[in-house]
């Protein structure tokens, strides 16, 4: 029967689920009121082992939890996580302490209350916010709103004279134990601040904080301001440096493939080279070839051209007589009147052929024909 009742607690919780959106994943989570339990029956506290069956059936399991959660983390996230899947079926109430009590029982907070309110507001796993929660969780303030248990990690919170603020809760079997993210806390967050003060100091100036907002003096305000533009001038080198890198990179890159590229280029040069002048190049063959042409010509050189014109002397002159011997003193130094005077001799060479125009021939008869009319005159 447990088991069946169980089942069905389950099955309906899940058809409620699936017929409408969670709240808490649309909207902020609400303010506590007076108090937030629709369940009009007087209220009963479960016990743990009820709780994790899903019982009852009229209404869900009702845990709170409550802390600062001053600059709210992913470790505030985790414990309310943890608390709001202690059950299947939990409404999540988280009680956020205010300033004054903060301030006297913890110390100063970075952040207001009414910054903390609304940093839970937003948190998914929260149904509800209680606002200005007690330090201590007394009798009435369990009743009122209806409080089943109450989730803390299980270190004890020594506080306002008291070695565990929530040992009566424990003796109650009201507690139930969360654990903690190691690593991250609010107080790690402040002492990176603290330690590295001059670093957020510059960043804020940079920023466009004045001095005064930060309360920095006169002197460290120039001095963060030098530092900041040292930074700046860093940054530059280092800017320029890398994009030399990647512009060396590149040089390289393409100074390589102009190597592989030049060796290809070479191997090819050097293989037609050895292909032309090698000693079975083609080269060789040719001047081979050559030598053995001009070897035969000069052995048997051929005739002379049969078209030039030979030297021979003129058909219309004989060849020169020897002259005559001179004649005595004792003879008449004028001549006869009956002889006379031998003309002088004419060694023709052979002229050139006429030109086979009929103007030239012409020319050329009438040029002869008065030459033979000179000589019949002479």
């Amino acid at each position: 029967m447990v088991k069946q009742r169980c089942t069905r607690t389950r099955s309906r919780h899940t058809s409620r689920s699936r017929r409408s959106p969670r709240k808490t994943l649309t909207e902020p989570a609400i303010f506590a009121k007076e108090t937030s339990c629709e369940c009009h029956a007087p209220h009963e506290r479960l016990t743990i082992a009820q709780a994790r069956l899903g019982t009852p059936v009229d209404r869900p399991v009702r845990v709170y939890a409550d802390g600062i959660f001053d600059l709210f983390h992913s470790g505030h996230a985790r414990a309310l996580m943890q608390a709001k899947n202690l059950f299947p079926n939990t409404y999540l109430i988280v009680g956020v302490c205010s300033d004054d009590l903060t301030h006297r029982y913890k110390g100063f907070t970075v952040m207001t209350e009414d910054e903390r309110y609304e940093a839970l507001r937003h948190c998914r796993y929260v149904d509800e916010v209680v606002r200005d929660a007690p330090w201590t969780l007394a009798p009435d303030f369990l009743e009122k709103h209806k409080i089943d248990f109450v989730a803390h990690d299980d270190i004890p919170y020594s506080s306002a004279g008291s070695e565990d603020v929530y040992k009566h809760i424990k003796e109650a079997g009201m507690f139930v134990p969360t654990q903690r993210t190691e690593g991250i806390s609010t107080s790690d967050l402040i002492t990176r601040i603290v330690r590295d003060y001059d670093v957020y100091a510059r960043r804020n100036l940079q920023r466009g904080y004045t001095a005064k907002e930060l309360n920095v003096s006169y002197i460290n305000e120039k001095k963060y301001r030098l530092q900041n533009q040292v930074d700046r001038m860093k940054e530059k080198v280092r800017t320029v440096e890398e994009k030399s890198k990647h512009f060396v990179y590149r040089v390289e890159e393409k100074s390589h493939d102009l190597i592989q590229k030049w060796e290809e280029k070479s191997r090819d040069f050097i293989g037609n080279f050895l292909e032309l002048f090698g000693p079975d190049g083609t080269w060789k063959q040719v001047f081979q070839e050559r030598s053995g042409r001009m070897i035969s010509y000069a052995m048997s050189p051929r005739g002379s051209p049969c078209n030039s014109p030979p030297r021979e002397l003129s058909p219309l002159r004989s060849p020169p007589s020897p002259p005559s011997p001179p004649s005595p003193r004792w003879h008449s130094a004028r001549p006869s009147a009956s002889r006379s005077p031998s003309p002088p001799l004419r060694w023709h060479t052979a002229r050139p052929s006429p030109p086979t125009s009929p103007k030239g021939a012409s020319k050329g008869a009438s040029i002869s024909s008065m030459s033979e009319g000179d000589e019949d005159e002479k």
